[in-house]
């Protein structure tokens, strides 16, 4: 049940007394230590929540749950078409294993600020070993499950774990991905070596161990269970490593109070979910949506977390999203908007969709990257529940703009905007100079500091590094790099990263707008705008697109659709004349758009192949669509040559 409180007085509360407001939302919790400073700053002027206070997250999830009388309510079901597998976990198993596991862990020797990387795909096993570190006080670093052994030597440098816990392996469609080569290659190029590898041993693929080294997961769990450890809230939970980093990778911190705190006030405000309800997010652990709204979240909340293994489609086919819905009577379901492309590219009609029950479900939140209208339509129409896209980011890890289900009096959602600040919040919109833009101008997005509670603190062991990359350029701000503008009802759209924006012949365009109005076409499943060289212009936009299934229009006819659409919409000064029909987008793991990194190749520059790229070839395909066209100046020097 909605508080009986509205959106504008909790948010003017949240920016009037930070302290008080989020020392109100603190009290929810089960602390061992009341806080003693709300809201503090260290030795670097970094703002710190509730110093002083003792509790452990581990606590929260499992014990305390199970002692408000969940113990026998599903915590956890796992649901992997990929691998057949259907199972259900109560609050007091998900306990005994995280407790038996982290007894396993602190017999290797791993106590409260050593670090433990995590190499799984969507399993059980791998959301136990998360809890079990945090149990323990032990940072976790969740990798995403095959990985390329470069990324993960890395981060095993950076964060110098003393315990590496990985599948034998994962699967894709009718893939098996053998994670152990790739953790044995990385370590081979790491300096640092852990003290153990522990392997969880999959059915389809067995690990080979090194005697001495690796130890069996199964025999972790023949531990004696131990229990939860009081932790400092300022103690940190975790580090996650930012994607399509190069070099020495940014490693992004949460700490034990704020991040609980935060995501309890988030389950209940943003989510509108009650203990017992049912959240399905199609992630990653790999994700900060993987480690907020698949593990922490929800458990934090006593909800029921769907854990998927799997893709939206040919696992086994673009239904799987709706069948989990009604098999699971899901109250809320949180995706990718191009996981929503994806099953709207091969089901255009919504025909699977409509086979399920899906009675159950209130809200389809999507997070990640801009939503299009076109696809925010294509949801709603079809599930008939309110389409929420969030705006948030893997430095903050919960969302900074929505539309909270949660708060009495919320504006609803509008197509193309990420909604409004959510509690806690001040989100500006300023100019290169850091001064507020009008209405409808298009800016950089920053966040007033303080920033609230759940968001980092600093990088992992990289404080300038912090203060370089986000605090610096406006005193006093948050720089997200990302671009948007607020409309005159007050509502934000967010256009990507400041990189998208594109020059063309002096006019400053957002490909995130371009997109909208291609995305738009009866025909177009998907599509990316690339603001790609040009000698007299300067940049100019072409577009990709890519076709709904059983589309048999020709590229030429296509092609003149969209430049008369963008040219009504627009104008001339897009200079937009080029649409390419590709087969697929290059995308990263977690379903981002590759737009630099295509431009790059256009532009014929050279570029670091993103460690988080789903499939490497795509990228020689869109090289041979560009090529086909000549266009971008990597073809047309080649070309006039």
């Amino acid at each position: 049940m909605k508080p009986a409180c509205s959106y504008a007085a909790t948010h003017a509360a949240s920016l009037a007394d930070p302290a008080g407001f989020w020392t109100a939302q603190a009290a929810h919790l089960h602390w061992d230590k009341k806080p003693t400073e709300p809201l503090s700053q260290d030795a670097n002027g970094f703002y710190r929540w509730f110093k002083g206070g003792e509790l452990n997250t581990s606590f929260l999830c499992l014990d305390w749950q199970v002692e408000q009388g969940r113990a026998h309510q599903p915590a956890l079901i796992y649901d992997s078409p990929v691998t057949h597998t259907q199972r259900t976990y109560t609050y007091a198993e998900l306990l005994d294993l995280t407790a038996r596991l982290a007894g396993g862990l602190r017999a290797l020797g791993v106590e409260m600020g050593d670090r433990v990387l995590i190499y799984m795909p969507n399993m059980p096993e791998a959301v136990v070993a998360m809890l079990a570190c945090a149990r323990l006080g032990a940072v976790h670093s969740v990798v995403f499950g095959g990985f390329a052994p470069h990324e993960l030597a890395v981060r095993i440098d950076d964060a110098r774990p003393r315990v590496i816990i990985c599948a034998s392996g994962g699967m894709e469609f009718d893939r098996v991905i053998p994670y152990k080569p790739l953790v044995e290659e990385a370590l081979a190029k790491a300096t640092f070596q852990p003290d153990h590898v522990v392997v969880c041993q999959r059915d389809f693929v067995t690990a080979e161990m090194q005697p001495g080294r690796d130890l069996d997961y199964q025999e972790l769990l023949r531990a004696a269970p131990v229990p939860a450890v009081s932790l400092p809230a300022t103690h940190p939970l975790y580090i996650l490593y930012t994607s399509g980093t190069t070099g020495r990778p940014k490693g992004v911190v949460r700490d034990h109070g704020g991040h609980a705190v935060a995501l309890f006030f988030s389950m209940k405000t943003v989510y509108d979910l009650a203990p017992g309800e049912v959240i399905f997010s199609a992630s990653d652990i790999g994700w900060a949506v993987g480690h907020s709204y698949i593990v922490y979240g929800p458990l934090l909340r006593g909800c029921t977390s769907v854990l998927f293994e799997g893709k939206p489609v040919r696992t086994p086919d673009a239904g799987t999203f709706w069948r989990i819905v009604a098999q699971y009577r899901v109250n809320a379901m949180f995706t990718a908007p191009t996981a929503i492309r994806a099953i709207k590219k091969e089901d255009p009609e919504g025909l699977l969709a409509k086979k399920c029950d899906l009675s159950s479900l209130r809200h389809l939140f999507l997070a990640g990257e801009r939503c299009d209208p076109a696809t925010y339509a294509w949801a709603g129409h079809l599930l008939g529940v309110p389409v929420v896209d969030h705006w948030w980011q893997t430095e903050s890890g919960w969302p900074m703009l929505a539309t909270l289900a949660g708060l009495e009096e919320m504006p609803a959602p509008r197509a193309g905007s990420a909604g409004h600040p959510v509690p806690g919040y001040d989100v500006h919109i300023l100019d290169e100079a850091g001064q507020p833009v009008p209405a409808g101008t298009t800016g950089l997005v920053a966040v007033k500091l303080p920033l609230p509670p759940g968001c980092f603190p600093t990088l992992w062991n990289d404080d300038v590094r912090f203060r370089e990359a986000y605090l610096s350029a406006y005193p006093g701000y948050y720089l997200s790099g990302d671009g948007g503008y607020r409309d005159d009802d007050g509502y934000t759209y967010i256009m990507g990263r400041v990189d998208d924006v594109i020059n063309v012949a002096g006019h400053r365009l957002s490909t995130g707008e371009i997109e909208e109005i291609l995305a738009a076409h009866p025909a177009v499943a998907e599509c990316a705008v690339l603001g790609i060289a040009d000698q007299l212009r300067g940049q100019v936009p072409v577009g990709l697109v890519v076709l709904k299934d059983g589309q048999t229009i020709g590229e030429e006819q296509l092609e003149k659709d969209l430049v008369a659409n963008v040219r009504a919409q627009i104008g001339a000064l897009a200079c937009f004349r080029a649409a390419l029909v590709v087969k697929r987008l290059p995308k990263t793991r977690s379903g981002k758009i590759l737009r630099k990194t295509m431009r790059q190749l256009a532009d014929g520059e050279d570029f670091t192949l993103p460690a988080t790229i789903d499939d490497p070839l795509i990228l020689d395909e869109i090289r041979a669509d560009l090529q086909r066209r000549g266009l971008g100046l990597a073809f047309t020097a080649k070309a006039s040559a």
